[in-house]
């Protein structure tokens, strides 16, 4: 058995569960029941059938709906792991670091075609860091405070999946100065990114210990998984690019959030239109359970 789920930007009305009983019919699934809206902006529909075709089916309805499909088994997941810059946060913070260095719109072509996974993942972010040396590390502190903005839903999605006992880990190809307040900000028990060089004040251009890349993203899920004895299709990943692929295909359900298009054909379920409490709807919880405050 499997669940489509629809999430309205706005509303969802019947029309729109009619448009997706037709879709899932198109591919042959049998409809087995559907639940009813829920907060005015989501529903689920059980059905039997090809998950894959299901989804590019339901995908192509008109409208701004998100389209979850997942098996009924371990919805509710027991781990969430996240990508930082454009995922949690709304910003790329090594393009807004570089604004204080004069060369953002350099290195933001950069981060682009990395994120596009045009580009060598580490060789593109060592190269980046380079042209930051001799910036006053005063500026990361500023960084953060005039540009660094949480994405609207992440400390819902977070506290809410911690309340319910889930372990939450931040993981980023960017930088630990970033990474450490933002966790402690949304609500993530763990933080792991990469280490700037700094000497006498100023960034030395180099990065101190091992790369966060894609390959150790993907360690990190399978590690803590096993540290909570948890299953892979207990977990739940998500991101936005190219470097996030591999946890997203690694874990029970990879979510890419307004995603780069590699991304988003590689992940189970592509978030388009609606902000992180989707995530919630995704694991049928609704509104009322979300924490808050």
């Amino acid at each position: 058995m499997f669940i489509a789920t629809l999430i309205a930007k706005e509303s969802l009305n019947e029309r729109d569960i009619q448009s997706a009983i037709v879709a899932l019919d198109a591919t042959g699934a049998t409809i087995v029941r559907q639940a009813d809206i829920v907060d005015d902006r989501a529903v689920d529909i059980f059905f039997e059938g090809d998950p894959v075709a299901a989804r590019a089916s339901l995908e192509a309805i008109e409208g701004e709906i998100d389209v979850a499909v997942q098996p009924e088994d371990n919805r509710v997941k027991k781990l969430l792991i996240s990508d930082m810059d454009s995922t949690m946060i709304t910003v790329e913070c090594i393009d807004e670091l570089a604004d204080y260095a004069g060369i953002k719109s350099e290195i933001a072509k950069i981060t682009e075609r990395a994120m596009q996974g045009e580009l060598d993942f580490e060789e593109a972010l060592r190269g980046r860091v380079a042209l930051l040396e001799g910036l006053d590390t005063g500026a990361i502190q500023q960084c953060l405070d005039e540009r660094v903005k949480i994405m609207p839903g992440a400390e819902t999605l977070v506290r809410t999946m911690v309340k319910g006992g889930a372990t939450t880990i931040l993981v980023s190809g960017g930088f630990t100065k970033f990474a450490k307040p933002v966790a402690q900000t949304i609500g993530f028990q763990s933080f792991h990114a990469n280490v700037l060089g700094e000497s006498d004040g100023v960034l030395s251009g180099a990065l101190d210990g091992p790369i966060v890349d894609s390959a150790r993203k993907d360690e990190l899920l399978q590690a803590a998984a096993q540290e909570q004895n948890l299953r892979l299709d207990q977990c739940i990943a998500v991101g936005d690019g190219a470097n996030d692929i591999p946890m997203l295909q690694r874990a029970g359900l990879g979510v890419a959030y307004h995603a780069k298009p590699k991304a988003a054909a590689a992940a189970d379920v592509a978030i388009r239109y609606n902000n992180l409490t989707a995530l919630l709807y995704i694991q049928g919880i609704s509104a009322s359970q979300w924490v808050t405050d």
